[in-house]
């Protein structure tokens, strides 16, 4: 079993910088280079593509992320991970608390193992044959929590149950809209945000608070109201300080964005008050989760949080760079290695075109991090099966040599591979199976 390591959860508690996983910029700069140098050093006999979880720098993460908690509770979000292995390292830690899991299939999944017994689903189901399972089985029954935003969703769940017979009632949890809006003369002038739930209002969720409670199968209860989720995804998920290259530009958009951004969680933390206020005065909530890995700090404010949700946090990938807040450690990575050289400052390797998903754009691109001086052409990009490279390291690179890339986004690097390397420095220390690796592809 995977263990984190406690001096480097005191340095991330502590706010300090991180030495293992090359924190504070792009590249990660000297120290990010030598972690990537040694990583090479530690793979060198093995085949790509390889993937390596740097476990200091990991560790550095999960401090970092309960330092800028303040005292709540972190939900792992599962998505952003991706392997059991280090779902149950960042769990036994104090401070962390259950899953946030991105589909019901692998909340069964993850239900049948005593390691996790909170499981959050964070996003609608419209899976019956896994529905039914859930409601057959009393263990997942109080281990699962659904997601709900509207009452077309309990119509289709109460339709799937109705010849289940649920061995209890559903767990369910609102999601709350928490998209900003501003308002110009009483009227909404724009959507700033992800569109999700229909849910804005206290009486939007005294509506559906109301419905869930009326729902009966046989004389009894189908759905118990739990918890409810608003995510502030224009905050946690978007960088305040953009790096594009362009200074001005970037000075300029890190301007708006941070007016934007404050003016968004002054908003929705009163409007999640006041929901929040409006529910508990017909049920009692277990649970009033907020906030990503990009606004800890900022969420934890808002009394009517009682836990938070984080995973990117701890992977460190590359849309993580450009937060003023905080900077997290570089610790999962990938290697391609050389298969041609189509000139004398190209190299090609294998591989390569792992894109994160989100707004098309170079950012969603892996970065080649190691040898340093490389970098994508923009005519190709990162491809399906080969990625050139040019800049004056691949010179120096060789047939079979490695090139290490970090990538964009947290936990789909592991529907790349099997299981991550981990590594202590140069040293190989272990390795943690992915969900792909165990056999189990969710989406």
């Amino acid at each position: 079993m995977m263990h984190l390591l406690q001096p480097e959860i005191s340095r991330g508690r502590a706010g300090e910088s991180s030495v293992a996983g090359g924190a504070g910029g792009p590249d990660g700069g000297t120290a990010g280079a030598e972690m990537w140098r040694l990583a090479g050093v530690a793979c060198a006999e093995m085949s790509a593509p390889v993937a390596v979880l740097h476990l200091p720098a990991l560790s550095f993460n999960a401090g970092s992320l309960l330092r800028r908690a303040g005292g709540k509770p972190i939900r792992v979000a599962s998505k952003s991970i991706r392997s059991r292995d280090v779902l149950r390292a960042v769990l036994a830690q104090d401070g962390y608390a259950g899953i946030l899991a991105f589909t019901l299939p692998e909340a069964l999944w993850l239900a049948s193992d005593d390691a996790f017994t909170d499981i959050v689903v964070a996003y609608p189901t419209a899976n019956g044959p896994a529905l039914r399972a859930l409601a057959a089985d009393p263990r997942a029954c109080s281990r699962v929590t659904l997601m709900v935003d509207s009452a077309e969703q309990l119509d289709w769940m109460a339709g799937v149950l109705a010849q289940a017979a649920p061995v209890a009632p559903i767990r369910l949890a609102l999601d709350l809209d928490a998209s900003w809006r501003p308002r110009v003369g009483g009227r909404d002038v724009g959507h700033i945000g992800v569109r999700r739930s229909p849910l804005r209002s206290g009486a939007d969720a005294i509506g559906m608070t109301l419905d869930i409670a009326s729902r009966r199968l046989g004389g009894q209860q189908l759905f118990q109201l739990v918890g409810l989720m608003a995510y502030e995804a224009q905050i946690a998920g978007l960088q305040d300080t953009p790096h594009t290259g362009n200074r001005v530009a970037d000075l300029a958009k890190s301007a708006v964005l941070k007016q934007i951004q404050r003016s968004s969680m002054a908003e929705v933390t009163e409007r999640r008050g006041n929901v929040v206020a409006a529910v508990t005065n017909i049920v009692e909530l277990e649970f009033v989760n907020g906030g990503g890995t990009g606004s800890l700090e900022l969420t934890t404010q808002d009394p009517s949080v009682t836990e938070l949700a984080a995973g990117s946090g701890l992977f460190g990938p590359t849309l993580f760079d450009g937060y003023s807040r905080f900077k997290p450690a570089h610790a999962v990575g990938f290697a391609a290695q050389v298969v041609r050289r189509p000139a004398p400052d190209i190299v090609t390797v294998l591989g390569g075109g792992w894109i994160a998903s989100g707004p098309a754009g170079p950012d969603r691109s892996p970065a080649p991090v190691y040898p340093p001086g490389l970098a994508m052409v923009g005519t190709e990009g990162a491809g399906e099966v080969q990625t050139p490279l040019r800049g004056p390291a691949a010179a120096r690179l060789r047939i079979g040599d490695k090139v290490w890339f970090r990538h964009a986004k947290s936990g789909e690097v592991c529907e790349h591979v099997d299981a991550l390397v981990v590594l202590d420095g140069g040293h190989i220390v272990g390795g943690a199976p992915t969900y792909r690796g165990e056999g189990k592809a969710f989406i």
